[in-house]
């Protein structure tokens, strides 16, 4: 709107959200789903079906070669959205690089990070071109490295960060190389995660946009490394365990023997066991048109659990000093769901008394007209939103 970042259809583009299954049961579940969130303003545009015609039509590769006697459902939002974050981080740092009183490091790594006597922090960086080392002070920190969030939380040494650990999983999708194929599907297909398997194991058949061109993934497949991110190292993992997790980290162990067994199965799988967990979405499918992709890791959050001693959170954790001069972001990477509602959390844990200031809110309803107005009991101003936003980020309705 400000032209801040230019051309939005480079980091976000419309492409519907379904969700499919199959199974008395399973159908009988997304039916009472549906009709749970009907009465909700959010999902008011939401379809549901059983119809295997509908269905088709909505995304024709899932229901070909499927049996007619299959009991099937599928809901499919027409709101949905594809977001490129690398695309948009980039457009971010191109206006900020612009900026004045802004700089930014490529291709530096924090070493260290302690608190001073005058409530500062300093912090060692290392430029990884060059190999200078140098010293930085800042009146506030935010740990934002994904995978190397938690060792960087550790070197803080601040109390609210003591307890907590993390459980590395890798990701891996299947790509598909046909472009025949990648052309029937416009959707992000998301089916449900099988009894005993990890929330994150959810399946889905995306389409995405990569680089200006169209893509088809199915996935995510888990994998298991030490490693806290995808070029980190084999010691990630046992070098982040201190003696004040140590009980959390082998209770949360104990307590998630199905995970265990899950990815000891995922590791195991060969690409024919791949391809029939992606035959339940794409029953035509062939190994021929489809190549193994590795993507990033996912640190996983342990913390410390009074009744349990340790357990393992699918989500994210917000960690913050008392004082507010420093704030990790743990955990699984937040898409666009709950990337804005974390920094939120985050302004309201650290910057408390800035934020309840005039100047403040009004910046911030500036920023975020709908700013503690509830959405979901808003049908008008719900609609009027979402009218504003797809306008402005070019994604109106066809």
């Amino acid at each position: 709107e400000k032209g801040l970042v230019s051309n939005p259809e480079n980091f976000i583009r419309k492409i519907p959200h379904m969700s499919f299954v199959w199974g008395k049961k399973n159908v009988d579940y997304l039916k009472k789903r549906y009709d749970a969130l009907q009465q909700c303003d959010l999902f008011s545009d939401m379809a549901y079906t059983e119809d295997p015609e509908v269905v088709k039509n909505w995304a024709p590769l899932i229901m070909d070669g499927r049996k007619k006697s299959d009991k099937i459902a599928a809901t499919k939002m027409d709101l949905g959205t594809d977001v490129n974050f690398g695309s948009l981080t980039r457009d971010m740092f191109n206006h900020l690089r612009a900026q004045p009183n802004v700089s930014l490091y490529f291709n530096h790594e924090i070493r260290d990070l302690k608190k001073n006597k005058d409530e500062n922090w300093s912090i060692k960086v290392k430029d990884l071109e060059s190999g200078d080392k140098r010293k930085r002070v800042a009146k506030f920190v935010f740990i934002g490295a994904g995978g190397g969030s938690l060792p960087l939380l550790e070197k803080s040494d601040i109390p609210e960060g003591k307890g907590f650990g993390g459980f590395p999983v890798s990701g891996q999708w299947l790509k598909c190389t046909n472009e025949e194929i990648i052309a029937k599907h416009h959707a992000k297909v998301y089916g449900k995660a099988s009894v005993g398997a990890p929330p994150m194991s959810v399946p889905h058949l995306d389409t995405r946009m990569i680089n200006g061109k169209q893509a088809l993934l199915f996935g995510p497949y888990a994998g298991f490394s030490t490693k806290f991110l995808k070029n980190g190292s084999f010691l990630d993992l046992p070098k982040s365990i201190k003696f004040n997790n140590i009980r959390p980290m082998i209770s949360a162990g104990l307590h998630n023997l199905d995970l265990t067994k899950y990815l000891i199965e995922q590791v195991r799988q060969s690409p024919e066991d791949r391809l029939e967990a992606l035959k339940e979405y794409l029953p035509k499918a062939e190994l021929k048109d489809w190549e193994l992709e590795y993507a990033g890791q996912r640190v996983q959050v342990i913390k410390k659990d009074e009744k349990k001693g340790g357990i393992l959170e699918f989500g994210t954790e917000v960690v913050s000093a008392g004082d507010g001069s420093i704030a990790a972001l743990l955990g699984a990477s937040p898409g666009a769901s709950t990337a804005v509602s974390i920094m939120i959390e985050l302004l309201n844990r650290c910057f408390e008394a800035d934020l309840a200031t005039p100047e403040w809110q009004a910046k911030i309803k500036e920023m975020i007209p709908t700013y503690g107005k509830a959405l979901a009991q808003d049908a008008e101003l719900c609609k009027a939103t979402r009218s504003r936003t797809s306008k402005i980020l070019k994604i109106e309705k066809d």
